[in-house]
């Protein structure tokens, strides 16, 4: 996997490479924001490490730009305790975040689970269409659409919709949902999920007080409905 971190602390990016290069990874730098975000999208990243605060441009307005022309994966850097950086970087088109006092492991761990969305796309799959009212998700190509739309989702995005089409009709809690698409631990606090299906509801054009789509079960986790079926 090619990785680009971007991020001013040029003894962190160090860091990052001396523990990721031996496992096999290639390991690029930049370190403002503007040479960032040039660089994202100019070359081939398998996912982007960005720091929230950089200098030239801050990481925010990194990941718009990127967003508004790639869909590579992206690990957002935060503060530690900074939630709100952690809110606003997912409600952008995140896929994930890393507070600034990771470890390694957590580091690898995020990094192979983007990996595998990443590279599903390019693996061939037998699962076939999901069909839930107007909605049509296609797994194999990564490509959902709702009507004649196609709708431009993340990676971790279309994830997490696919596994609610999958158990439509039925309850997914937020820990099964963040361990299908994420496959980290759940604490009980993360939010994460919360967070993408706002912006989910937001590309449906659902309404969370009357949905037409997903259906929050309150203190459990949410469920995908078929519209036509109500």
């Amino acid at each position: 996997m090619r990785i680009l971190v971007i991020d001013d602390d040029q003894e962190l990016c160090a860091l990052i490479k001396d523990y990721l290069e031996p496992l096999g990874y290639e390991v690029f730098f930049e370190h403002d924001g503007p040479a960032g975000a040039e660089r994202a999208l100019k070359e081939r990243f398998h996912a982007v490490i960005l720091d929230v605060m950089l200098p030239g441009r801050d990481g925010f307005e990194v990941l718009k730009t990127i967003r508004s022309r790639s869909d590579v994966p992206i690990l957002m850097l935060t503060a530690r305790g900074e939630e709100t950086d952690r809110i606003v970087g997912l409600e952008m088109g995140a896929d994930d975040y890393l507070p600034k006092t990771f470890s390694s492991r957590e580091l690898l761990a995020r990094l192979r689970a983007v990996g595998r969305r990443s590279t599903r796309a390019a693996i061939p799959g037998e699962e076939g269409e999901l069909v839930v009212g107007p909605l049509r998700i296609h797994p194999s190509a990564r490509v959902a659409a709702l009507g004649e739309q196609v709708l431009k989702l993340t990676a971790l995005e279309f994830d997490l919709l696919a596994a609610l089409a999958r158990g439509r009709g039925r309850v997914k809690t937020r820990e099964n949902l963040i361990e299908t698409i994420g496959e980290r631990l759940y604490d009980g606090l993360d939010r994460s999920i919360d967070v993408h299906i706002w912006s989910l509801r937001r590309k449906l054009g659902d309404d969370p007080k009357n949905p037409r789509f997903i259906r929050t079960v309150r203190a459990v986790g949410y469920m995908l409905i078929n519209p036509d079926a109500e």
